[in-house]
């Protein structure tokens, strides 16, 4: 589990197929800032721009740790198939603060970026979010957009998004400088993963016409 903030900036660094096929995945090398593998082991989880991945391969000395991504995973998110700054954080323990929400690290699905510019001191970003995941979105409710845990300023729901909607966010400045969502431009894609208790209330609305049972 984490909570959506950002404890690191890595970069990917190195790209190595694990198979010949579109079958096979991919084995990441990303570099992290000085001293963020110290506290980390062998099957650790981070979570890399909120997909939650397992540390296989460690280097204290040059801080660089190695994940194996699978076919499918590559296929559902984005980011990770090519070199460049990639939000980190390390799994969430016992005692920690719950700063952001509580997050999973399972991507739902891929929003674009449809606007990214600065507004005063801050950054407004407006996200086209896919129809199977709109229903989860309200205003005032978490989201987390390439791991990072942030809350929504606006829905609106367009008739061209057949289905899906666009979402506003406001980031502030430190959101911007320490996270990788100050690189994003109109266009890019990015991950998204819906707010976990969201999740049972939808469940839970669609049982609420089956008998219970003793």
């Amino acid at each position: 589990m984490f909570t959506g903030i950002i404890t690191g900036v890595g970069r990917i660094v190195a790209i190595h197929p694990l198979g010949s096929s579109l079958a096979h995945g991919k084995r990441l090398t990303i570099e992290t800032p000085p001293g963020y593998l110290d506290d980390v082991a062998l099957g650790d989880s981070i979570a890399l721009n909120g997909a939650c991945m397992t540390a296989t391969q460690i280097d204290l000395s040059t801080q660089r740790f190695s994940v194996d991504v699978s076919a499918e995973s590559l296929a559902r998110t984005s980011g990770l198939g090519q070199p460049g700054p990639i939000n980190l954080e390390k799994a969430l323990r016992a005692h920690d603060r719950l700063g952001g929400h509580i997050v999973s690290g399972h991507v739902d699905g891929i929003g674009q970026v449809t606007h990214f510019a600065q507004v005063g001191e801050s950054w407004e970003l407006r996200i086209a979010v896919p129809a199977q995941l709109a229903r989860f979105l309200a205003y005032k409710g978490s989201i987390t957009v390439n791991g990072v845990s942030l809350t929504v300023n606006q829905v609106q729901d367009p008739a061209a998004l057949e289905g899906g909607c666009e979402i506003s966010i406001n980031l502030i400045p430190h959101t911007v400088t320490h996270t990788a969502l100050g690189s994003l431009q109109a266009g890019a894609s990015v991950n998204l993963e819906i707010d976990l208790i969201a999740r049972y209330v939808e469940r839970m609305l669609q049982d609420q016409r089956k008998p219970l049972t003793s």
